[in-house]
């Protein structure tokens, strides 16, 4: 049971937080402890993965379209404990442990009342400019967007939830099913969950690609059917690679690299009528063989983040259908958060867990 740290007022007190000031500038600084509003909770944050969204940021001050103009916090992937609830709260009560699904939208567009939430134009999402994220003790968060956490259920696992989150969406739009072929291309944390989530959803055979042979054998191990290391190869080996591996061709084909040459093997790769998504992030622009996709009726989809699939996400690590467990291989306090960026940054880890309570 986590122990919060009270102040001589009966509330928490050191709300240590990590703030991005520009690329490869952050710093641990005290900040103000929130206060939650209506329908919010105050989070005494215990865990925080970090993406490799959060890596961009802090090496080049930008990931894609979004830069870092001013002091920001990092940190999206997270869980902690309910300290305190603001007015009109029925969920949740103080001591109940949350995982946190970082992107809240404005609840009242057409995108929101259809479900499509993650690309609501007014969406704020955790640690993405101008919005802090939770790199820090204290956090004010909706309360309708954190997820209660069962008791077996670590805070690890409750932070782990957001990248399994991409992964259930991912699956959802490639129309992943009983006994699909999948190919997977990259085998980095997104890579990883989405072949865990296949595998859950009872797909097979799965192939996985990548250029790193170590993350190839650990995917093997977390029961990839076969893996291939695409180093030296054009978009036409990987496919003909792909395609010697799998008894047919990939129904589903999940892009998690944002290679261009990715992109253009998982076009090449695909059976006719399969899916493609595009979950990986690259150039702003890329070239591809269009005219092979469309001879294949290849359906060729955007993933933005995910939407209704938090809840998903946690019944598959409670039920015990994914085991997450041996993702984070690299543990640090909030207070070495330098050192766990770097060891984020330089390809080693498969994930790296920031402890910040408990």
């Amino acid at each position: 049971m986590n122990t919060f740290q009270l102040g001589d007022s009966g509330m928490p007190h050191d709300n240590l937080t990590a703030v991005l000031y520009k690329a490869q500038d952050m710093r641990l600084e005290q900040r103000e402890i929130p206060t939650p509003g209506k329908g919010e909770v105050l989070i005494q944050i215990t865990r925080v993965g970090i993406c490799g969204s959060d890596v961009h940021y802090w090496w080049r001050g930008r990931a894609g379209r979004f830069v870092v103009e001013s002091p920001i916090v990092l940190g999206h992937e997270s869980s902690g404990t309910v300290v305190q609830c603001g007015p009109g709260v029925q969920n949740l009560k103080p001591g109940d442990r949350v995982a946190i699904e970082p992107g809240v939208p404005c609840r009242s567009c057409e995108l929101c009342r259809t479900g499509r939430y993650n690309i609501c134009p007014e969406v704020k999402f955790c640690a993405t400019p101008p919005v802090d994220g939770t790199l820090t003790r204290y956090y004010v968060h909706p309360a309708d967007f954190c997820f209660r956490l069962p008791d077996h259920v670590s805070d690890e696992e409750g932070a782990l939830l957001e990248p399994l989150a991409v992964a259930v969406y991912s699956c959802r739009r490639a129309e992943v099913s009983l006994g699909s072929p999948v190919l997977i291309l990259g085998a980095g944390p997104i890579g990883l969950v989405s072949l865990l989530a296949a595998k859950a959803l009872g797909a097979g055979p799965i192939c996985i690609t990548d250029i790193n042979g170590d993350r190839l054998s650990f995917a093997k191990g977390l029961g990839a059917d076969y893996a291939v290391n695409v180093k030296d190869l054009t978009p036409e080996g990987v496919a003909a690679r792909v395609r010697e591996a799998l008894p047919s061709p990939p129904t589903s084909v999940i892009e998690c690299s944002g290679a261009v040459s990715s992109y253009q093997a998982g076009i090449l790769a695909a059976g006719p009528r399969g899916v493609m998504v595009t979950v990986g992030r690259g150039n702003y622009e890329v070239s591809l063989p269009l005219t092979t996709a469309a001879a294949k009726e290849l359906d060729i989809r955007g993933i933005f983040r995910y939407a209704n699939c938090y809840g998903t996400a946690l019944a598959l690590v409670a039920s015990g259908q994914v085991d997450l467990s041996s993702l984070v291989t690299h543990h640090f306090s909030i207070n070495d958060v330098h050192q766990a960026f770097h060891t984020a940054k330089d390809g080693k880890a498969i994930k790296v867990m920031i402890k910040i309570h408990g």
